[in-house]
């Protein structure tokens, strides 16, 4: 407050002069006291106002030479300087604090400040709290901290004014913007809490329906936050086919909430379980029972149903975040699609740790969870992809592989980290590129390379430690071998990169994981694949394009913590 008093020119702090009225003394403050810091305020202003001379805005634009108590020529009668409009200001020709300034400048001023600071702000002065009342500075304030692009004006003619649309919904619920991972076992989720109109919503992201990787994501609310007549703010449950009932939100510790339904009877439909499990298999799969023929894949149906079910009327979410972009990274990180054969389409995150990239799950299944590694990829060990022809036999392919798996295990883990100034793949000294020779140098290898040099599928350890090996060419033929199955046949014919790497697998439960070496094939900037090699099976995978608000992690190290948590949430 004594801050605030300084810089407003009111000569010294209420706190000063009460301490001096009461003889040194901190006292209580009294009704009295208020109202003598208010006339002493008043008075004090008056005398600086009626001391002021020229220098307005409109004198040193006008390039006056004189000093600053000079008055000009041209403006020997008093000028008046010019608002941000155009319009004359009234107001002290030569403030001297912020109190001297005209009401549209401050509300230019107050406007820039977070809306935290704003009621500070009002307890400077009578004059202050008053200006912080126009809807105007609220206004932007919601623009600028919310992304709010609606014209408020409407709903302050409904009688909800901006000031209270702030204070009450967005700032108190600000704490549950961003991504968030509900607690559903197994199965996971993905939630985006947005501003959204004049609401906070919160939209559950569903993969589209299997194969079709690179369709769009599917957006279904589960609730949102709105101000209700009375100018609160009211959460309303969005799940189920009766519209929008009573919800409650709560916070239970810090990057943690939960949301509950009070109406669950909305969430039930006519025709019972029978119904809702057809309605549900329609919008999850986008079929009937009748058309999935795989006995298999009809019961993973109906345990997830059953399971995720129970959890309709209250839930719990983990806050999450997109992993941060480095210099070093083989493609940007972030948030893809993948087919997991009789799963479906899985969410997972890709994130880079210096020479290894690593695809988290997001959604999983009764196999890996939600929450645990299914990719992990060494970049510092790229394979150069042999002619066509060969590619197409799934034993060239797992000879290559499993020559990389097996120097793998004898030399121990890859380093954690690349040398600084270098990305994964950066200088080629200590990346082997592993190839095959077809009668001639392999795709993009060295020309006097020959079929010796690839024994067991893998160079050499001696052939080029102290020397350049071949590195992967800009982009390479691509096709599955035969016995590989797809989800889906539409895969791109070219790739840019491919590198060994291990996929998790795990017996339902999570029970006995482990890691199987596979080959990481990246196509280009929005698309990648696996290929497993003990599954014979290819994953496609494909890039979220959805924009994210509120979900970048501070740092990497907040990030690889949160990974962490991740895990152990099922694990």
């Amino acid at each position: 407050m004594a801050v605030c008093a300084r810089l407003c020119g009111v000569g010294q702090s209420r706190r000063c002069r009460r301490r001096q009225r009461h003889g040194g003394q901190d006292q209580p403050v009294s009704d009295s006291d208020v109202d003598m810091d208010d006339e002493e305020d008043e008075r004090i202003v008056g005398q600086k106002q009626a001391a002021g001379g020229c220098g307005g805005l409109d004198c040193q634009a006008a390039g006056s030479s004189g000093g600053p108590g000079d008055v000009c020529c041209e403006h020997a009668s008093g000028c008046r300087p010019q608002g941000l409009l155009g319009r004359a200001i009234t107001g002290p020709p030569n403030p001297q604090s912020l109190l001297d300034l005209p009401p549209e400048l401050l509300v230019e001023i107050f406007s820039l400040l977070p809306g935290t600071a704003l009621p500070t702000v009002a307890l400077v002065c009578k004059q202050f709290k008053q200006i912080l009342n126009t809807e105007t500075i609220w206004r932007r304030r919601c623009a600028a901290e919310f992304g709010v692009n609606e014209d408020l004006r409407k709903m302050e003619v409904g009688g909800v004014s901006s000031r209270d649309f702030y204070v009450k919904l967005l700032h108190p619920y600000k704490s549950v913007l961003g991504l968030w991972q509900p607690d559903i076992g197994p199965y996971g989720g993905l939630l985006n809490v947005v501003v959204e109109g004049l609401f906070v919503v919160g939209w559950m992201y569903l993969p589209p329906h299997d194969p079709r990787v690179e369709d769009p994501m599917r957006r279904r609310p589960l609730f949102r936050i709105t101000m209700s007549e009375d100018r609160k703010a009211s959460v309303e449950c969005m799940y189920g086919h009766k519209g929008p009932h009573k919800g409650d939100i709560q916070t239970v510790k810090k990057d943690e909430f939960s949301t509950k339904c009070n109406q669950t009877d909305h969430h039930r439909m006519p025709g019972g379980r029978q119904e809702e499990f057809r309605t549900w298999l329609e919008e999850e799969w986008g079929r009937t029972l009748e058309d999935i023929f795989h006995e298999h894949t009809q019961e993973l149906i109906l345990m997830k149903f059953i399971y995720t079910s129970q959890y309709d009327n209250c839930l719990t979410y983990r806050r999450i975040y997109l992993p941060p972009l480095l210099p070093t990274d083989l493609l940007r990180p972030g948030l893809f699609k993948g087919t997991y054969g009789s799963h479906g389409l899985e969410i997972v995150m890709l994130s880079f740790h210096g020479a290894s990239a690593r695809a988290t799950k997001l959604t999983g299944d009764p196999n890996v969870p939600a929450g645990q590694l299914t990719l992990e990829v060494d970049l510092s060990r790229p394979v150069v992809l042999p002619d066509l022809e060969r590619q197409r036999s799934i034993e060239e392919l797992s000879r290559l592989v499993l020559g990389v798996h097996a120097e793998v295990q004898r030399e121990g883990p890859a380093p954690a980290a690349c040398p600084a100034g270098e990305g994964p793949l950066g200088v080629t000294g200590g990346n082997r590129a592993v190839g095959v020779a077809s009668g001639g140098p392999p795709e993009g290898g060295a020309a006097g390379e020959s079929s010796s040099e690839a024994s067991g599928g893998a160079e050499a350890s001696g052939a080029s430690r102290g020397s350049s090996a071949p590195s992967p060419p800009e982009s390479q033929p691509f096709i599955l071998p035969l016995g590989v199955m797809a989800r889906n046949e539409v895969y791109p014919r070219t790739c840019k990169k491919c590198f060994y790497g291990t996929g998790q697998i795990a017996g339902h439960g999570f029970t006995s994981p482990e890691r199987t070496p596979g080959l990481f094939v990246l196509f280009d900037k929005d698309r990648f694949g696996f290929i497993w090699l003990e599954l014979k099976s290819f994953s496609m995978y494909s890039r979220l394009t959805d924009r994210l608000g509120h979900a970048h992690s501070p740092d990497m190290e907040c990030f690889e913590a949160m990974l962490r948590n991740m895990q152990s949430w099922t694990s």
